[in-house]
């Protein structure tokens, strides 16, 4: 019998559901028989999983907005899993991790020090309204968990109201809240209480309302609430990373039905805070305050993970039970690294170049539409930015949005798809504005380019 450590060369495309003719054609083709081999090897050691192993490429650096390959070859990241607001290695963001690493490298549970202090300070000071407490987490899964059990504990009750397609997270209680069927579906029993409800998104609105939300949804919301009764918190992304942008009335209406009807509201700003779509926080453009507020990925500075969950002064009600009780929940490092991050954010003033280079960026996109029909919609807020493909008949044009990527890639230009359907673009809030329009150009390039398939 062989020995089950055996390396065996098995194809990157058997059993591999993230495997597509593309990405066959793309590692032929594009890639060098060093960096194939890396990949292989890759796929030899880790667990396979969607949309991570096997991986697109291998990375040799990053800086500013760019990633670069262990060929050399440079592409502008509009990707960068949403941790890159401050760019890649910014100068202040690493001077700070050497300073607490040679100063305080880690700090034992039930301990403190000046860096998570000072950070607890920062996010007490620049949070909206009365977000004056906080615990950190190693990850936004983790600070999601810890919003739901504290508001358990707040409300005494245990039900939750979460949307379709939305993500909070792949742990087993987040992908409960979450409505992807990729994370849910095939798992078994998930948490039980989390009652899902359709999300302000035109495409399949099982109200009808089209291009033009009519508030149904956000109605809707109310009604549940009002007929379960007994629903701790209503947990959301404010806006979604796929460039789903609900308009200013509907979080308006359901922060009025959650007081209503007693339960919290709890906004997941992971993967859009600290700036990206024109405001520190995104809940800020719609004028309302949420029982509490979770953030991450950029926190960390693009460098670290570190996530947070904010919370209204009065929810401090669990002295004598674990929240999270993580044990890098006050390090040291991570916590510079944030403190530096929310530096840089504030000095460079970022939420106020997203807003203003955000519009520019949209109004290119929009001119794209018009030469490519099929781009159907332009959607975003600040530099978290989509184009949603369909073709003629009205179907979503998933094979020819993964083209349009690989494409892009060719170019120098990387993002990801969402939704089958759907290019996300977000890149960082430092790019150059004539990055924005290389990226334009590519873009058209690529969609001409299609069109003559």
């Amino acid at each position: 019998m062989a020995d089950d450590k055996t390396h065996r060369e098995v194809p990157l495309s058997e059993g591999d559901i993230n495997f597509t003719p593309l990405r066959e054609r793309w590692l032929r083709e594009h890639l060098s028989q060093q960096t194939r081999d890396l990949l292989e090897e890759d796929a030899r050691y880790f667990l396979h999983q969607s949309l991570s192993s096997p991986c697109l490429n291998v990375l040799d650096r990053c800086e500013g907005s760019f990633i670069i390959d262990v060929e050399g070859r440079r592409y502008l990241d509009f990707h960068g899993n949403n941790v890159h607001q401050v760019g890649f290695g910014h100068p202040q963001v690493k001077a700070a991790i050497l300073e607490a690493l040679e100063q305080l490298p880690f700090c034992t549970r039930r301990y403190t020090n000046r860096y998570a202090i000072d950070l607890a300070r920062k996010l007490a000071e620049i949070s909206p309204g009365n977000l004056t407490k906080c615990l950190f987490a190693p990850g936004g899964a983790e600070a999601i968990s810890m919003a739901i059990k504290l508001a358990r504990m707040a409300t005494g009750r245990f039900k939750t109201i979460s949307m379709w397609e939305s993500f909070h997270g792949a742990t087993l209680d987040t992908i409960s809240l979450g409505g992807e069927s990729l994370f849910r579906n095939n798992i078994g029993p998930l948490l039980p209480g989390c009652e899902h409800v359709p999300p302000p998104e035109p495409q399949g609105c099982p109200f009808r309302c089209g291009n033009t939300c009519s508030l149904q949804c956000a109605d809707y919301v109310e009604y549940v609430l009002r007929k379960e009764g007994d629903v701790a918190a209503v947990v959301a992304e404010t806006v979604r990373s796929t460039g789903t942008v609900p308009p200013p009335e509907f979080w308006q209406k359901i922060r009025s039905a959650c007081t209503k009807h007693g339960a919290l509201l709890i906004l997941d700003e992971i993967p859009h805070g600290l700036g990206r779509t024109g405001s520190m926080f995104t809940c800020e453009q719609y004028g309302i305050v949420p029982d509490m507020l979770v953030i991450g990925k950029g926190l960390g500075g693009g460098v670290l993970p570190l996530a947070a969950l904010l919370a209204r002064d009065d929810l401090d009600i669990a002295g004598d039970r674990a929240l999270g009780h993580f044990t890098h929940e006050k390090n040291p490092v991570l916590c510079a690294a944030a403190l530096a991050t929310l530096s840089v954010i504030e000095a460079e003033e970022l939420p106020q170049r997203a807003a203003v280079l955000g519009d520019k960026f949209r109004t290119g996109l929009r001119q794209l539409k018009t030469c490519h029909p099929l781009i159907s919609d332009v959607r975003g807020l600040g530099l978290l930015n989509a184009l949603i493909l369909q073709r003629a008949d009205g179907s979503p044009a998933n094979i020819e949005a993964e083209e349009i990527m690989y494409a892009a890639l060719r170019q120098g230009l990387s993002f990801k798809t969402s939704m089958g359907n759907t290019l996300v673009l977000t890149p960082s809030l430092v790019i150059e504005e004539e990055n924005l329009n290389t990226c334009l150009q590519i873009l058209d390039q690529c969609f001409t380019s299609l069109g003559k398939c």
